[in-house]
């Protein structure tokens, strides 16, 4: 994997970008202006990050594995120590399928009903292959979610949720916040 040299990340614009920040030379950025990167970060090859007015902002000792793809127009907040496996999608905005309105971006604005809100992914969290996240949820502390699951709804802090849709399956260990305190003293 090549990634961005410090000259070129900074030339993309960002609206902060910590240090140490490694980005694949294969990922595609939109609207940088609108993303915020933190120190020890890396995203990985054919990964999308298209922020939309909301903006995209990742903490620190984030990890964005291969083929994921962040986008929307409302805000995306991946917090600290939180990671993604490979082929994972977040999404702050959405059509309407229920037919009441027409979906895709080729459709004029007058007959589309686009549906955005918020997506937050709190400390600790990480996210596994093949998984969707919709618009609105927010995945508490300690979040573990298995592979290839849907996540539509708010998931408790320090659960693992797995399946389509998520449903609980048992509680996280929390050794993690040691480990976190022992790594930033």
């Amino acid at each position: 994997m090549s990634y961005l040299e410090a000259s070129d990340l900074n030339a993309l614009g960002f609206n902060s970008l910590g240090k140490n920040v490694l980005i694949s030379s294969k990922a595609s950025i939109y609207n940088p202006s609108r993303i915020s990167i933190g120190d020890h970060t890396r995203i990985d090859d054919f990964c999308i990050l298209s922020a939309g007015e909301g903006g995209i902002t990742i903490g620190k000792y984030v990890h964005i594995a291969c083929y994921c793809c962040l986008l929307g127009n409302a805000p995306i907040m991946l917090h600290d120590f939180s990671g993604l496996s490979s082929r994972v999608a977040i999404y702050s905005s959405t059509d309407d399928f229920s037919g009441k309105a027409m979906p895709h971006p080729t459709i004029p604005e007058k007959f589309r009903k686009v549906i955005s809100k918020p997506v937050v992914l709190n400390k600790h969290v990480l996210v596994g292959t093949g998984s969707t996240i919709l618009p609105g949820v927010n995945l508490g502390e300690g979040v573990a979610v298995g592979a290839m699951s849907l996540v539509d709804k708010n998931c408790d802090p320090f659960w693992i949720y797995i399946g389509i849709p998520a449903k609980k399956l048992k509680e996280r260990k929390r050794n993690l916040l040691r480990l976190e305190k022992e790594l930033l003293s």
